[in-house]
């Protein structure tokens, strides 16, 4: 169980390193639409490649597809929405909500998938235990994210230049941001039960990026109406080709864990493993992103998730 549990941090942390580089890649392509459709093909070529060499196809059976229920698909759809919705959300409530509130999202949901048994998984008892720990680990998210963030002056102006005098509009897209938390966690539940059913962790990762390939690639033709120009794919460097790499890594663990140690757990042990490797990203600057200094407060938050995680595990 350690070893899923370690798999899941290793995860985050390498998943943490997606947003600021296709950031950059976006900077580059003039829409994040286009740099995320740019590293959704990378991740799915990856995985593809990943199938075929673990269980030598790609696609399941007819017959399989015809007897299983249609969420079972839906991975590949949540992730586009989440993905997307984070983009929107980001000018309408500001960055510490864009960051929190679904963060939030998932752990309750996570937390229920397991407590009810929903998407086909194992359930798992809602201890006391297991309760103050998840209660132990969101007060570790507020103070790591929310607490240094708040602190920020230019962080504090943003959010409250695009929150003022729109309240019911924020009150709306926060309860979206919530909801995007919430499918976020589905996504991780229905792609764990999906590689349990075609016992093949590798051809389930593919076939949720591959449907989240063509619906993200439909976005943004909708909303850009091009394709990226040549002139502007010259202009990238190397690293700016590995989100969909990072992306694609960490939902291959996720199917991989969530069989194994439980959605909620999953979920809470990625969380980790993206805030500690966020902060290492502000620290040092890594993937020309703007540096910010390490605050004590950012160690003490990762402490009580560590502590949260470990009261969870006490049943």
């Amino acid at each position: 169980m350690l070893m899923f549990m370690l798999m899941a941090l290793i995860a985050g942390f390498l998943l943490s390193n997606q947003s600021p580089i296709n950031t950059d890649l976006s900077r580059i392509v003039n829409s994040p639409f286009i740099a995320g459709s740019i590293s959704f093909v990378v991740g799915t070529l990856f995985l593809g490649i990943l199938a075929l060499t673990m269980s030598g196809r790609l696609t399941p059976s007819i017959g399989f597809i015809q007897t299983q229920p249609m969420w079972i698909w839906l991975g590949g759809v949540l992730g586009v929405i989440y993905l997307t919705s984070n983009i929107l959300l980001f000018p309408k409530i500001g960055a510490i909500q864009t960051t929190i509130l679904p963060i939030l999202g998932q752990i309750v949901m996570g937390s229920i998938i397991d407590w009810l048994g929903w998407f086909g998984t194992a359930k798992v008892a809602m201890t006391p235990w297991r309760l103050t720990g998840i209660m132990v680990l969101v007060v570790g998210v507020l103070v790591a994210v929310v607490l240094p963030n708040s602190r920020n002056r230019d962080i504090r102006q943003f959010d409250s230049a695009v929150t003022h005098n729109q309240r019911t509009a924020v009150a709306g897209w926060q309860i979206w941001g919530v909801i995007v938390g919430v499918f976020a966690a589905m996504q991780q539940a229905i792609n764990g039960h999906l590689g349990a059913l075609l016992n093949s962790t590798s051809q389930a990762a593919f076939i949720s990026f591959f449907i989240g390939t063509i619906l993200i690639i439909i976005v943004a033709l909708l909303i850009d109406r091009r394709l990226p120009t040549i002139r502007e794919l010259k202009t990238t460097q190397p690293w700016n080709w590995l989100g969909g790499l990072l992306g694609s890594s960490f939902l291959f663990v996720t199917v991989v864990a969530v069989p194994q140690i439980g959605t909620g757990l999953t979920i809470m042990m990625g969380l980790i493993g993206q805030i500690i490797g966020s902060i290492l990203i502000q620290q040092f600057g890594w993937w020309r992103s703007i540096k910010q200094q390490m605050v004590p407060a950012q160690v003490l938050g990762i402490v009580l998730m560590l502590v949260g995680v470990g009261l969870i595990k006490m049943i």
